[in-house]
């Protein structure tokens, strides 16, 4: 990206957004790199560790003007980890998860970890992967738990629509629901990615969901320049 295509507004959300990376404990940004146009913000470069690198989206995901953000940054390990090792801590963690089944397992090559295994509700394949992606040495964690339930889709519609009228964070009227076999796919515009993320909370907590197709868009700040 030539310098010359850079707006105010994009030279400021970049600014911010690195600033912002600096100040995060959770992440080491040294080696990061941040570009922006129009709000779309790209990461680069290299992070030591997997949790810093999902830490460094959330952090540029909160500042003001980021509508959208392409992770590119690599995880670069500074001191290597065998496969062994790595599977040996992955599965204590799994195990310290109470709510985590014991049929989730971890299996590891070459630092990528994939979770298989079934479970009854979308939050316990979040808390495994949580359980997994602070593991030392790992740079990718695959999911393939699969979520099985009884609950029918008209159901799971109900409960998420319901969720989200509940929250005092979340307009629900801006926000469409919709489920096809497992999947939820989420429709509309918000205020913030805080917003944004509180949708998906209020999916992500109903029975039976297996993947969240999160298409809410983010609204373009009224006091952004043009």
């Amino acid at each position: 990206m030539a310098i010359e295509t850079l707006t105010a507004f994009d030279l400021r959300v970049r600014d911010n957004v690195m600033r912002h990376l600096e100040e995060d404990p959770r992440v080491n940004a040294e080696g990061i790199g941040v570009a922006a146009i129009d709000g779309a913000v790209t990461l680069t470069g290299f992070i030591d560790n997997y949790e810093g690198k999902l830490a460094a989206e959330r952090a540029a995901k909160h500042v003001r003007g980021v509508r959208a953000v392409a992770n590119d940054i690599q995880v670069k390990l500074r001191l290597a980890r065998t496969d062994d090792d790595i599977a040996l801590d992955a599965a204590r963690a799994l195990r310290l998860r109470a709510s985590v089944p014991e049929e989730v397992q971890a299996t590891v090559h070459e630092g990528h970890v994939t979770l298989t295994g079934r479970v009854s509700w979308m939050f316990q394949r979040e808390v495994a992967e949580d359980a997994v992606r602070g593991v030392r040495g790992v740079v990718q964690v695959i999911d393939r738990i699969d979520v099985i339930t009884t609950a029918t889709p008209r159901d799971v519609r109900k409960r998420i629509t319901e969720s989200l009228h509940r929250m005092a964070d979340v307009d629900a009227r801006h926000i469409d629901v919709s489920i096809e076999g497992s999947v939820v796919t989420l429709n509309g515009e918000v205020s913030s990615w805080a917003e944004r993320d509180a949708a998906v909370i209020a999916a992500a907590i109903a029975p039976g969901v297996s993947k969240i197709d999160n298409r809410i868009k983010i609204k373009r700040p009224i006091t952004e320049p043009q």
